[in-house]
């Protein structure tokens, strides 16, 4: 099967949309029923994808996404190559429309499949296969694409077009903003399980390994939409940290505090975030700015202590055993 289906991308790529008579797959599998949005941010060209199911960890399944490249939905009776084959069509050049109607017309069971895809020039493609279970329909706007099937409400795919284009913030709100839509209008007819979030950058830096601006999953989660915004507000803090950390390597320090407090504003129970705060402030000879930080941090717990006494030798606090005392005398017995 897969040099069957590199086969055929090899013909698609090199063959403009002459197409030839294999089907990707000989049987539909996987209904992975469900609601999704691809889109592509006009501002700053991310691309992303967000989906929720009745299914077992549907990111792995649905959502594709690549930097410079485009994005990729598949749903329905899935056929998961529609992602990465949708992908490699459009890094060859295919526009979103070109590369969705290559794949449909070799696929035998294109009536139960929905696929929606956006490229790095925002093309928007859709497709509602006439087998998918109602009630099952999309809406594409400007660059973007919501689609839905099997939902309790045929109003859920208007809900989500409404709610993205109404929606402030960067591409990560917005998405959560359709998902969260989708749900308001009842949903997937059978309730929650799974949902997932992936946006990456509109332009590649050659490293793909660092071209996930976020990529979060709820595998299986009672209110995984929920769970899902929670996650994407720890993942806003965590980028402050690793601000933070790029700016410390610059020795740009009132910047790299700056960065790490307003990680600590945004997750602000998370003792992570607020360690690494004090021991930047530290570095930065605010000791006495530190201690109230450090004296919450070790009362969770003498692990973090010891990890203190650790720094030294690592480079990450001054070699100065006056200083380390006195930081370690925050510890409440």
């Amino acid at each position: 099967m897969v040099t069957k289906k590199l086969t055929i991308l090899a013909a698609l790529i090199s063959l403009p949309l002459q197409l030839p008579a294999e089907s990707l797959d000989s049987n539909p599998r996987r209904p992975v029923h469900t609601y999704s949005i691809v889109a592509r941010d006009a501002e700053t060209g991310d691309l992303g994808v967000a989906v929720q199911s009745h299914w077992f960890s549907v990111g792995s399944v649905v959502s594709w996404a690549e930097a410079g490249v485009g994005a990729v939905a598949t749903q329905s009776f899935v056929e998961v190559s529609y992602g990465p084959l949708g992908l490699e069509l459009m890094r060859a050049g295919k526009t979103a429309p070109e590369a969705l109607a290559a794949l449909l017309a070799i696929d035998e069971h294109e009536a139960v499949r929905q696929v929606a895809m956006v490229d790095v020039h925002g093309n928007v493609a859709v497709h509602t296969g006439s087998g998918c279970i109602v009630e099952a329909g999309h809406r594409q706007g400007d660059g973007y694409s919501v689609q839905a099937n099997m939902m309790l409400n045929d109003t859920v795919w208007d809900a989500m077009a409404q709610a993205y284009e109404a929606s402030d913030g960067d591409l990560a709100e917005r998405l959560l903003a359709a998902l969260e839509a989708a749900q308001a209008e009842g949903g997937d007819i059978r309730g929650q399980q799974s949902a997932a979030l992936l946006i990456v950058p509109g332009t590649t830096s050659g490293s793909p390994w660092r071209e996930r601006t976020f990529d979060l999953r709820l595998d299986d989660h009672t209110a995984p939409i929920e769970e899902l915004r929670r996650l994407v507000d720890v993942h806003r803090a965590y980028n402050h940290m690793n601000h933070g950390d790029e700016l410390m390597a610059d020795g740009d320090i009132e910047g790299a505090l700056g960065a790490y407090a307003t990680a600590a504003d945004l997750y602000d129970g998370n003792l992570e975030v607020r360690y690494w705060q004090a021991i930047t402030m530290v570095g930065a000879g605010r000791v006495d700015e530190a201690m109230p930080i450090f004296e919450t941090v070790f009362a969770a717990g003498p692990h973090w202590a010891e990890l203190t006494r650790r720094l030294p030798a690592a480079g990450l606090l001054p070699d100065d055993e006056g200083l380390l005392e006195r930081i370690l005398a925050a510890q409440v017995d």
